[in-house]
């Protein structure tokens, strides 16, 4: 360790004899060591440590009031857990239960009064080095486990940007504008707001909701795009795609893909039990999956696709308010049918005849 290092060193000493701390001083200055703060009054050597934080203490052990022991006890619960702190003992008690009492409280080293002063100093430098080792090594580790959790994020990102694009490559199949994901995104985390939630779940939902539909990318143009009544063998080939799309994004450690995977697996579950696992119902139905149902239920409704028409905002709004308490959770649609109001996007409801092929790719949101 250079000289540089051992005098930006501060060193604490705590002795009741005003005479021992004088010598002390003496002989660490004139070694090298500037930065002393001392106490013949063992009640303030905890006041003294918190304010100065030492890199090391010499410290006595029989003193009135409070003795070294005490100080130790004191001191202990204060050091970083991990952390290591030179803690010197300078005492006439060369007792074999004074020593190991004394080090098991956490000193690092023990001398006997009276002390060879080349002896202190060496005991000293070598603590010293092993304190600025120590605080070197803990600085490089958490530099390189910074370097690690950003290099982490950096990958997790890159997952995450893999697979926005390939929800938008799947959705650009029957939606040319690939607005249709984004839209549900906003529309979830607004309504997860106004359903109270709170900010770092509505954000985690705005970038979850649009990889609802990451499945498609499995299912044939044939049947995505097929205009009228799917038959049942191709039903099941639509309905395929939530187990695809949550196998795509599960094993994930990122919170975000971690919820994409619930809400790409279950955001076709009814209210009634009667979705694509009618074992799954009611509010065992994850909630953030209850909100996008609604979400991508009202954007598939309200806009064009290659096998229907769009709807009106009020005729979409009277189909939400019809399939609540059936396809959706009464609560999350009508604070859906709110948000709008509150939008300008709602006049008036109308009533609107739904056909059974509309209702298999039109209320399922497919």
């Amino acid at each position: 360790m250079a000289d540089t290092d051992r005098q930006a060193g501060c060193i604490l000493i705590v002795d009741d004899q005003e005479n021992n701390v004088r010598i002390l001083e003496r002989m660490l200055r004139k070694a090298g060591y500037d930065q002393l703060v001392s106490t013949t009054d063992p009640r303030t050597a905890l006041a003294l440590f918190e304010e100065h934080q030492p890199d090391l203490v010499l410290l006595d052990l029989h003193m009135p009031y409070l003795d070294g022991f005490g100080v130790l006890g004191q001191i202990r619960p204060h050091v970083p857990e991990g952390s290591y702190l030179p803690i010197l003992v300078l005492t006439a008690d060369i007792s074999t239960e004074a020593k190991q009492k004394a080090l098991s409280m956490g000193a690092k080293d023990f001398l006997a009064k009276p002390f060879d002063t080349t002896e202190v100093l060496l005991r000293i430098k070598n603590l010293l080095e092993a304190r600025f080792l120590y605080l070197a090594l803990q600085q490089q580790n958490d530099l390189l486990e910074m370097k690690v959790q950003q290099r982490t994020r950096e990958l997790e990102d890159a997952q995450v940007e893999i697979l926005e694009r390939l929800a938008l490559a799947a959705e650009f199949r029957d939606d040319a504008t690939q607005e249709h994901t984004q839209r549900v995104g906003e529309y979830s985390a607004r309504l997860a707001r106004k359903l109270g939630l709170p900010d770092h779940a509505v954000n985690l939902i705005r970038r979850a909701a649009p990889l609802h539909d990451l499945g498609k990318i499995a299912v044939p143009d044939s049947v995505l795009l097929k205009l009228g009544r799917l038959t049942d063998e191709e039903f099941e080939l639509i309905k395929s795609h939530t187990h695809v799309g949550a196998r795509i994004l599960s094993g994930s450690r990122h919170p975000l893909l971690q919820l994409a995977e619930q809400i790409a697996l279950t955001h076709h579950e009814h209210w009634d039990g009667s979705g694509y696992s009618p074992a799954i119902r009611g509010e065992e139905i994850p909630l953030v999956s209850r909100i996008v149902a609604v979400a991508d239920v009202f954007d598939a409704l309200t806009h064009a696709r290659p096998y229907k028409k769009a709807w009106p905002v009020a005729e979409a709004v009277a189909e939400i308010r019809r399939q609540s308490g059936r396809q959706f959770d009464p609560r999350v649609a009508e604070a859906f049918i709110e948000l709008l109001r509150e939008d300008g996007l709602l006049q008036e409801e109308a009533p609107v005849p739904v056909t059974a092929a509309d209702r298999r790719h039109d209320a399922t949101g497919s």
